[in-house]
């Protein structure tokens, strides 16, 4: 190129208000994490939690005390977050379906980025983990999730993943008969070479870069997912004596309509084999450890954060795609439509954050953090969103707010207001929890008759229709190298 060549390049790029203003935007640091509850420091789940980490970013900016998803499963939690509509617009209520075949139209978080000159990359779960859920058209950069147990994977989800014999020890947990994923202990390997250990040497590897566009930067980390396998460590943060099982009731489960006695049936079958094998208090301890395990590995991606050249002008967004059942209501895992599985953690820190360290205690929906980046970064909006900016309550942290709604399968919906959960079930059950005064959600108050104007204003949140559920992966055949469906 001449210098009269660069010269003219230089004022073009120059008087284009198009690239000027795309060169000061500001960047992106999307952190996720995976079935974590609000067993957090800062949102005081669990007494004596180890996560300093996510603490200090709470201090650097609005910690979101009552976030929920838009559904408690991955697939339609990160689903929703990613195009902006949740499952009963959409049609993807499970973990069984592929997004990217039914919605070949939907324009997603990080595609938008794209879309709008940011430098795009990723590493780990960002959308759900199995094959045909992340397509390469959405990052400039991807690195796929690595998985701690690569015994157990299977090839047609994860083609990516080269399998191993399964070791002599599985599984760790030394449940009889506990196999699948399901599982919990610490592996015979140095703590650097943890999969999710991987997703955050990429993203520190983004952030040492000097970048000619702003980025977006997502790193999706396993824990605390199971199989819970964490280093030593984080187990020893936690003295065995001092694991305490989650606060029970007895017949917690006799004021429940139908279908929520059977939302808390599933899986019971792992619950019951965790009791009788006498480790439950054990599970609750590998939980604890996997959540210190995953602040430590995000406090790693924080600090290289603090150390580049990018750190005044990154907007943080930090969640978790769903909460966790630790035994509650007699249930392991998410898949429910109360409090422990709705509720995550959430919270934003960046240069346009007003009274940081405050705490926002409205309720929220994941589906808002969209709309909110769009908001922060001053890309053009999209009026398809169903989520609604949260650039109000980081302006004022008491700024009023909506309910949040959650989704679980078709029909299915929470309305969460500050005081009051209310579940109407696809056959008119009820649940009606008045959330200050029983926060463990024990006494369902659905029937009684004082309520039925409050369950009315309520159910005025809820989906007025639910979108079929789309075709499941069954009906596809997946091509992996080419990233096709045809279906069957």
């Amino acid at each position: 190129m001449t210098r009269r060549q660069f010269l003219s390049a230089t004022l073009a790029t120059l008087s284009n208000p198009t690239i000027h203003a795309a060169a000061a935007r500001p960047n992106v640091l999307l952190i996720s994490v995976d079935d974590m509850n609000d067993w957090v420091g800062c949102l005081g789940g669990y007494p004596g939690v180890s996560t300093p980490n996510i603490d200090r970013l709470a201090k650097q900016g609005a910690l979101f005390a009552d976030a929920h998803c838009a559904s408690p499963l991955c697939n339609p939690s990160r689903t929703a977050l990613l195009t902006g509509q949740g499952p009963a617009t959409t049609g993807i209520y499970n973990n069984d379906q592929f997004w990217r075949a039914s919605l070949p139209q939907a324009v997603t978080l990080p595609q938008y980025f794209k879309k709008n000159g940011y430098f795009v990359a990723g590493a780990g779960k960002v959308f759900h983990h199995t094959a045909g859920n992340n397509p390469p058209d959405q990052w400039d950069e991807f690195q796929l999730q690595i998985f701690d147990d690569p015994w157990y994977r299977r090839a047609d989800w994860y083609p990516w993943n080269k399998r191993e014999p399964v070791p002599a020890a599985y599984p760790y947990n030394g449940i009889p008969n506990f196999a699948g994923e399901f599982d919990w202990g610490t592996l015979p390997k140095e703590e650097q070479l943890y999969g999710d250990q991987r997703a955050i040497d990429f993203g520190i590897n983004v952030l040492s870069r000097k970048l000619d566009k702003p980025f977006f930067l997502a790193v999706g980390l396993w824990h605390p997912h199971i199989p819970m396998f964490s280093p030593k460590q984080y187990w020893d943060l936690y003295p065995p004596e001092k694991v305490h099982l989650p606060l029970l009731l007895e017949n917690d489960l006799d004021d429940l309509p139908k279908v929520g006695k059977e939302f808390a049936a599933f899986r019971r079958d792992e619950h019951e084999a965790i009791v009788r094998a006498g480790k439950w208090k054990e599970g609750v301890h590998a939980y604890l450890a996997a959540i210190s395990f995953a602040d430590a590995m995000i406090g790693r991606l924080l600090d290289a954060l603090d150390n580049s050249p990018h750190a005044g002008n990154t907007n943080i967004v930090f969640f978790s795609d769903n909460g966790w059942h630790l035994g509650e209501k007699e249930h392991w895992h998410k898949s429910t439509l109360w409090q422990r599985a709705t509720h995550v953690p959430m919270i934003i820190a960046g240069p346009q954050v007003k009274s940081r360290g405050v705490t926002r205690r409205q309720p929220v929906s994941l589906l808002d953090l969209y709309p909110t980046l769009v908001d922060l970064c001053g890309l053009p909006k999209k009026s398809e969103l169903e989520g609604k900016s949260l650039i109000p309550l980081l302006k004022n942290p008491r700024e009023k707010r909506q309910p949040a709604v959650s989704t679980y399968l078709p029909g299915n919906h929470a309305v969460i207001t500050e005081k009051w959960r209310y579940i109407l079930y696809n056959d008119g059950g009820e649940e009606l929890y008045d959330r200050k005064a029983d926060p463990n959600e024990f006494h369902n108050l659905a029937l009684k008759g004082e309520y039925t104007e409050l369950k009315r204003e309520m159910a005025q949140w809820m989906p007025k229709q639910s979108a079929e559920p789309k075709p499941d992966r069954k009906e596809f055949d997946f091509d992996f190298a080419t990233y096709t469906f045809k279906r069957k």
